[in-house]
């Protein structure tokens, strides 16, 4: 039985406001849907049961505006219902004005005991829709049939057959479950305290871990004892000893004692392991339920995309037609809060710049109606966004003329751009392709407000174009802002985290690869140099006067666009003493009352109930910036002495898995070899062309360009064609195997049967030891 709320603290306006609130988004979309469907019967009867109900509650609260708008809208459907009349996208176009007013009025009704109304536009409207039912009439009396809108061909919606009676209104069910208002302060300290929870069952799982040690020694004394009772008895019998009865009996006590201290041991260990079970669980359970509780449906925020297109595609004189596929995908509130301006920019660019007119769309063999599609997904712990339209795409070599025209590079430079360099260029501020500017978007206004937005919340967006076929925008966002998944690190002895959305990449350099040019040390990376400073000086801390062959960086950038040639150094690899692996962490906002701390943005507890500070990347940058611009750069390592010069063997790993990389790094680095890491398949492909390898060992499933494309890519070019491949993966599919082998791996390992002699035994196999 479903729980009703209480309502005894809203006035009768207020409860009109929510019925006509709860109707209007019933009216909205029942109102899009007869434009695409030929009998909307259904339609049509939620229609007439939103507007009479809508018309009741008026009536109730005695707002007679209302109660003769809905009333009138009611008479529209109803005629509409028996075939009497035949509703047009003209048509629909004022009973969306309609639906409107009435929201506007529910609007001012709230807290307000006595709400003014704008009478005469609501009489226009009564009159309009007054208009719709009779000239529709009247046409259907002289056998008319006439097009009421030149621009877009309207559809005929005409019920063939009368339908059956209507049944009586039924309230509303404007209340699914009860809703209670909690502040955003409140819902980050219940956050807070679901992560200590989480906290203490792990500290408890440590205890019973300790009962298990304790236990153990209870067992060894148990053991000891059993031993010295048995000396004391061989002893007794060869001395005959029998005074000595005593301490027999002593010893057996304490061996029963022993025992039954044992078994209690035992027993409440047991007890305490099923607690641990238990509370672990429950603690679980309360996290994952408080993150739920910052999660919405994706259709919560999206309902008003349908209306925005449809109205937008009609005054441009197109027809569009919006699929929004994963409406129930739930998403972060505050995640869909930040999004909701940059997909109306996206929605915009695309009716206005993609989607052709209809005459344009037939003359190339397209249906005349064009396709927005929105799919919302969650996979591989990332919430993912595509946006696609079926329009004309972006012509590459336009781009790139226009990229020239507004003097962001070279002719010399673009010539040489990939498709993937070219549109980051519509990522950056003031940037359109639009001939004309209009009203609506050509103010180059849309994609770089969305791109700042995604790396705001963490993620990226990445564009791809088929001239001709149309533009998709994939947005890879973080499931929750509470949750941030991260590398952690050591820096004077503390531990720190970056958000793994905002790492390039991370580096274990060797000392003898740095190189300083003006005082300043950098590396290079895939042709990019990589500027040198130390965590330490950023972050004001003791500096560790180690003498290190390699370096620990974390490379980051200023979230400029990557392009080949660019002047200003893009990259900055900030030195750490060493990485201790990812984690995921439950955010904790900082006390606003410490202010903004210069390079940290937010604080949590780690498994152990450690604290951790987060680091504020884009902090980090300005402060990196301010400290080259000062010219007070430390030295990033304090060896003076020469690194002795040793022939290594060079393999280069290439996963966009940290760990795997990781992992497949130091055991290759133990048994002698040098490796160096690349976190996709482009980055492998350009590390490999100009590097000098004697092996690539690769995943399969990666961004950008997968392992079967590395390759055959390095079996194509000339140079590197010989050059032994090992491909290490999750597939394990006698179909994969042969695929990559096909491909020229020397090797097809799985991860799934992965040990390190396998890994080893077949580099030794291919390019010999260390």
């Amino acid at each position: 039985m479903k729980q009703e709320s209480d309502f005894s603290h809203l006035s009768l306006l207020d409860l009109f406001s929510m019925e006509v609130k709860a109707q209007g988004a019933v009216l909205n979309d029942s109102l899009l849907a007869l434009e695409t469907k030929p009998h909307p019967t259904e339609e049509l009867a939620a229609l007439m049961r939103a507007a009479h109900s809508i018309k009741g509650a008026a009536r109730i609260v005695q707002i007679d505006p209302a109660v003769t708008l809905a009333h009138k809208m009611e008479d529209c459907f109803v005629a509409a219902q028996s075939g009497t009349i035949t509703l047009t996208p003209v048509d629909v176009d004022v009973l969306l004005q309609a639906v409107d007013l009435l929201l506007q009025m529910a609007d001012s009704c709230v807290g307000n005991s006595e709400p003014h109304f704008d009478d005469d536009s609501i009489q226009i409207l009564v009159n309009a829709i007054a208009n719709i039912i009779s000239s529709a009439e009247s046409h259907k009396e002289v056998g008319e049939v006439e097009e009421k809108e030149e621009l877009i061909p309207s559809a005929s919606y005409t019920v063939l057959s009368p339908q059956p009676p209507v049944p009586s209104p039924q309230p509303p069910d404007i209340v699914q479950q009860r809703v209670v208002r909690v502040s955003a302060d409140n819902l980050n300290r219940l956050m807070g305290l679901a992560g200590e929870s989480l906290v203490e069952a792990k500290w408890l799982e440590t205890f019973a871990d300790s009962l298990l040690k304790l236990k153990a020694n209870q067992t060894k004394l148990a053991n000891q004892l059993d031993k010295l009772q048995e000396l004391w008895g061989n002893v007794e019998f060869e001395h005959q000893h029998h005074g000595n009865r005593q301490i027999e009996e002593k010893l057996s006590d304490a061996r029963q004692t022993a025992g039954e201290c044992r078994q209690l041991l035992g027993d409440r260990h047991n007890e305490l392991e099923l607690f641990c079970q238990r509370f672990s669980n429950l603690g679980d359970r309360l996290y994952r339920q408080v993150i739920a509780t910052h999660a919405t449906p994706f259709a919560e925020r999206g309902q008003s995309f349908p209306r925005m297109v449809r109205d937008l595609a009609r005054e441009l004189g197109k027809r569009v037609n919006l699929e929004i596929i994963g409406k129930s995908t739930l998403v972060d509130r505050d995640i869909l809060e930040r999004l909701e301006a940059p997909l109306f920019h996206i929605l915009r660019n695309a009716i206005d710049h993609g989607i052709e007119t209809p005459q344009e769309r037939l003359a190339v063999g397209k249906p005349e109606e064009g396709t927005i599609r929105i799919e919302v997904i969650h996979r591989a712990g990332m919430l993912l966004i595509t946006i696609s339209d079926d329009g004309r795409g972006i012509d590459m070599e336009v781009l790139r003329q226009e990229v020239i025209n507004k003097n962001h590079i070279t002719p010399e430079i673009a010539a040489q751009l990939t498709e993937t360099e070219l549109m980051e260029f519509l990522f950056l501020p003031g940037f359109s392709t639009a001939k004309t500017v209009t009203e609506i978007s050509g103010r180059g206004v849309g994609l770089d407000v969305v791109h700042s937005t995604v790396r705001e919340v963490g993620g990226t967006l990445r564009a791809v174009s088929q001239p001709g076929k149309g533009l998709t925008l994939y947005l890879q966002l973080p499931l929750t802002l509470s949750v941030l998944r991260t590398l952690l690190v050591e820096i004077s002895h503390e531990p720190y985290a970056f958000g793994l959305a905002r790492i390039d990449r991370v580096v274990k350099l060797p000392i003898k690869e740095i190189i300083i040019s003006e005082n300043q040390p950098f590396f290079m990376l895939n042709d990019q140099p990589v500027g040198l400073i130390s965590a330490h000086q950023v972050l004001e801390l003791p500096s560790q006067n180690a003498n290190k062959e390699y370096l620990s960086v974390v490379v980051i950038s200023d979230g400029g666009t990557r392009i080949t040639g660019a002047n200003r150094l893009h990259y900055y690899g900030l030195v750490v003493d060493r990485f201790l692996g990812e984690c995921s962490l439950v955010v904790r906002p900082l006390d606003p009352r410490l202010g903004k701390i210069p390079n940290i943005s937010a604080a949590a507890l780690m498994d152990d109930g450690s604290p951790v500070l987060i680091v504020d990347v884009e902090d980090i940058v300005r402060s990196i910036t301010k400290i080259l611009s000062s010219g007070q750069l430390s030295q990033v390592n304090q060896s003076s002495s020469q690194t002795v010069k040793k022939t290594y063997k060079r393999i280069l790993v290439v996963d966009d898995s940290i760990t795997v990389r990781e992992m497949e790094r130091k055991l290759l680095e133990n048994n002698g070899y040098k490796v160096d890491v690349a976190v996709n398949g482009m980055d492998g492909w350009n590390a490999v062309r100009s590097g000098d390898y004697d092996l690539v060992v690769t995943d399969i499933d990666m961004p950008r360009m997968n392992g079967f494309e590395l390759t055959t890519q390095i079996r194509g070019n000339g140079k590197l064609k010989n050059l032994p491949v090992i491909i290490v993966s999750y597939k394990d599919r006698e179909e994969d195997r042969i695929q990559g082998l096909e491909a020229g791996a020397n090797y097809y390992l799985t991860k799934s049967s992965f040990h390190d002699s396998t890994l080893l035994k077949a580099v030794i196999d291919v390019i010999g030891e260390g």
